[in-house]
């Protein structure tokens, strides 16, 4: 393992060499593609140099054993160092696992309200606004994309756009289906209800890995409806688009433009086909092994909101947190770095045992 390492920090250091080059500064492109290599390597050689610099330091301090007079202060240093030897050499594990290709993306959000009537529409509401703070808690840009409204508020469907860095690697362990117990404002009873919403989070696609062929587009125009004043049913601005070898169909009247409105629905068509190329590899993969990581199987309950007990629980990691209020304000990323750390521990698990 240290062997490649080594190699890795060599090239690192080739890369700071050739991105101080004027010739390559020139190049946008080259520099570019060199950046993000150069980016990828940092934490793994940082993390190495750090390691090697423990292993010295538990060398000097075996040494110092011998002599009476440090013995003593060697004998205290040692387990904290060797403790750290040991934290780090599971940080690398974790930074030599392969990287998902999708991290660094950009995300379409789709939001659906699922059983549960008014009440399930009122919670996809709120999910939308969770997930809203939580980009502006990480300066991410969010956009709504298309948005089906139910008439005592929330969302039948809402789709929208996250734009920001790891967008994807942080969110991509929320497609699921969420469900949500609390008594309705409507209940005079006040009885529990249960309902439920489907998250989904698709990594946004780049326009050179999906080519889409004109002719396999039917694409409609029709009249937006909702809000909107005068412009509403005026001007047939909305776009339907829907791919025929597939039949995913993409509709768009958030804009007021029909070019706009037909720019992200494009957006989102690509970004479910890309999703549904990938869906069929990562089958494809998880037949030939024991357990597929991190698969985001979007049929699965993953998490309950329990509100009369102020309790969330994702039933993934078992994890359950007291603080459902902060959680709905955008507070997550407790959630998600736990859920990104026991997938990587699944990964690491899955690699020892192919090894």
């Amino acid at each position: 393992m240290f062997d490649k390492i080594a190699e890795l920090e060599v090239r690192h250091q080739e890369l700071e060499a050739l991105l101080a080059d004027p010739a390559v500064i020139g190049n946008q492109p080259e520099f570019r593609r060199l950046s993000r290599e150069h980016n990828d390597l940092t934490p793994l050689v940082e993390a190495y140099r750090t390691y090697r610099k423990v292993l010295d330091e538990i060398e000097g301090n075996r040494e110092l054993l011998a002599d009476p007079e440090m013995k003593e202060m060697a004998e205290a240093e040692l387990p904290e160092l060797e403790r750290r030897r040991e934290e780090l050499e599971g940080e690398i594990k974790i930074l030599l696992l392969p990287k998902d290709p999708n991290d660094d993306r950009n995300v379409i959000l789709e939001i659906r309200a699922g059983t549960g009537g008014d009440e399930s529409a009122l919670f996809a509401g709120d999910l939308f606004r969770m997930y809203s703070r939580f980009a502006e808690r990480n300066r991410w840009k969010v956009e709504v994309i298309s948005a089906s409204e139910s008439e005592r508020g929330g969302f039948k469907e809402v789709i929208a756009s996250i734009e920001g860095q790891g967008a994807y690697s942080k969110l991509k362990y929320e497609s699921g289906t969420h469900r949500v117990q609390r008594v309705p404002e409507t209940e005079a009873q006040g009885r529990i209800h249960t309902s439920a919403c489907t998250v989904a989070v698709l990594p946004e696609a780049d326009d050179i890995e999906v080519d889409i062929n004109p002719v396999d587009l039917k694409i409609d125009v029709y009249r937006a409806s909702g809000a909107g004043g005068q412009h509403v049913n005026k001007t047939e601005s909305a776009v339907r688009i829907t791919h025929l070898p597939t039949g995913i169909v993409v509709e768009c009247q958030d804009e007021r433009s029909q070019i706009k409105n037909r720019a992200k629905a494009m957006k989102v068509l690509k970004t479910r086909i890309l999703d549904g190329l990938q869906q069929e590899q990562n089958a494809r993969i998880a037949a030939d092994r024991k357990q597929q990581v991190g698969s985001g199987d979007r049929s699965e309950r993953i998490r309950t909101y329990n509100f009369p007990q102020g309790r969330m629980t994702d039933h993934r990691i078992g994890l359950t947190l007291y603080r459902l209020e902060t959680i709905m304000l955008g507070d997550i990323a407790e959630i998600v770095d736990a859920l990104r750390a026991h997938y990587q521990m699944e990964a690491l698990k899955a690699q020892s045992e192919a090894a």
